[in-house]
């Protein structure tokens, strides 16, 4: 591919979802981008990035190309302390605060591991205490991960992770044990609404305030002018005393938003 074009999708693609592609990732970006080549009739990513921009083939290919690029590591109980957290501090208060409904919203959804463990970890606890009841909005701006994460079926060695009793409440196992799949309870799958979203869109029209958030492992892929900009419409849509968890290796340091950062990473709304 020609720096030309490389620059070319670069700018695209920050534009477009606020990821960055810096040089060092063009051998990545081409990785990705040659399972389009016969899709689009192409035989090369110079003549691919001619058929998007210079032929006018932009709002056709524009979709599967942001989808190509998007990266969808994720794990059922990825970076556990946060459900322990959310167990132990966060559920309790908000049963005594008297919270009848929970509203979660999973970001960056990707396959869906994060909202299915959110929505175990709610429906248990709702269970266990009597409520509160929950309700949880997965967004994505990838639409293949989207309609991956809506069937609820996963490789079975991917719900390793699971802690045992809330394996055997949610999650169903196949009649045919050479599939080795499993599928997710439909108690969990109904809870869950998953919409395209994208993050650098200047508004989220997610409906009333949310009391969770879970916006992880994103704001690394963002310059920090874009993470201003995404955290702060987050926080618009968090209701006051409720919660933002960002992964591990993110830091809102610098930015002035009126959170509290209770627990690693996770960041109460003032």
């Amino acid at each position: 591919m020609s720096r030309r074009n490389f620059t070319m999708l670069a700018s695209y693609i920050y534009d477009y979802s606020g990821i960055k592609m810096p040089e060092s990732k063009k051998t990545m970006l081409e990785g990705r981008l040659r399972r389009r080549l016969r899709a689009t009739g192409t035989r090369t990513l110079d003549e691919y990035c001619d058929h998007v921009f210079v032929q006018d083939n932009l709002a056709d290919e524009g979709l599967h190309l942001i989808n190509a690029v998007t990266t969808n590591k994720t794990d059922f109980f990825r970076e556990p302390a946060h459900f322990d957290y959310l167990i132990r501090n966060i559920l309790p208060e908000f049963k005594a605060r008297g919270l009848r409904t929970i509203r979660a919203w999973s970001a960056a959804c990707s396959t869906g591991p994060e909202p299915y463990t959110i929505a175990m970890v709610l429906d248990d606890y709702a269970d266990t205490c009597g409520g509160p009841s929950y309700g949880i909005l997965a967004t994505d701006l990838d639409t293949e991960v989207l309609a991956a994460a809506r069937t609820g079926i996963y490789p079975a060695e991917q719900v390793d992770p699971v802690p045992a009793a809330l394996l055997r409440k949610y999650v169903m196992t196949s009649r045919n044990p050479a599939r080795r799949e499993i599928r997710m309870a439909p108690a969990l799958r109904s809870a869950i609404g998953f919409a395209r979203l994208n993050l650098m869109d200047d508004r989220y029209p997610i409906g009333d305030p949310m009391n969770l958030i879970f916006c992880r492992n994103v704001l690394i892929y963002f310059d920090k002018p874009t993470q201003r900009k995404v955290v702060s419409q987050l926080v618009d849509c968090l209701e006051p005393g409720g919660y933002l968890f960002l992964g591990h290796s993110e830091s809102i340091t610098g930015l002035e938003l009126p959170l509290v950062q209770v627990a690693n990473t996770v960041f109460k709304r003032s």
